[in-house]
């Protein structure tokens, strides 16, 4: 499969990126993978987002001097090396990946189209977070990826701490600015981090948002 990998900061933090051509995927790059007769019934599109992601989180490693392939736990979450942790995400032909000694979570979402928002605005948001976010300057697409983004971004990072997958509404944007976005936390997500305040990265990439959660 044709790849090209590069990197990029956020708030200090690299992350790297693996656009990918899916066209270009073959069954033998999947072999690449100590794991990949876990994907042997995959459609093609998610066995090349997987690859992608895997390598992805490759280079992440080895740029710490680790050559390490991320396996896959029994919930599939990506298994890292003792004393590390890191996150995957994927969009569209593009994968990212990031690896810290700190509990970590990347997501990077494309622009949730117009049309669409205020259908799916109420599962993700509340009439305040709204109004944070326009006070922010933001379109309303754009603004609810945002929040979206973060809240999985945020969750990836605390799934250790978490024996659940907590609603949207557990977490609320509070304040959102040009480079970062602040969310407090309930007890629904869980009632020791009810309270806590979270500040997350983010930069708009080409038509896509990314978040950077670090716990």
């Amino acid at each position: 499969m044709h790849t090209r990998h590069s990197t990029f900061s956020l708030s200090g933090h690299i992350l790297h990126r693996v656009d990918f051509d899916p066209a270009t995927f073959s069954d033998d790059d999947l072999r690449w993978l100590p794991h990949h007769p876990n994907f042997s019934r995959a459609v093609v599109k998610r066995k090349a987002e997987h690859l992608a992601g895997r390598l992805a989180a490759f280079y992440a490693l080895q740029a710490h001097g680790i050559e390490h392939v991320a396996g896959t736990g029994d919930r599939r979450q990506p298994l890292w090396p003792d004393g590390w942790y890191g996150s995957i995400s994927h969009c569209g032909n593009r994968a990212l990946a990031t690896v810290a000694k700190t509990p970590v979570g990347v997501d990077i979402e494309k622009i949730i189209d117009a049309g669409h928002c205020e259908e799916i605005a109420p599962g993700i948001i509340g009439a305040a977070e709204r109004k944070v976010l326009e006070a922010c300057g933001l379109d309303f697409p754009p603004g609810l990826t945002l929040a979206f983004s973060a809240k999985e971004s945020l969750y990836k990072a605390l799934s250790f701490r978490l024996n659940h997958i907590p609603e949207f509404s557990t977490a609320e944007v509070i304040h959102c600015g040009s480079d970062s976005l602040t969310l407090r936390l309930n007890a629904g997500f869980h009632p020791a981090l009810a309270g806590e305040n979270c500040r997350l990265p983010w930069r708009q990439i080409d038509d896509s948002v990314v978040t950077l959660a670090l716990a």
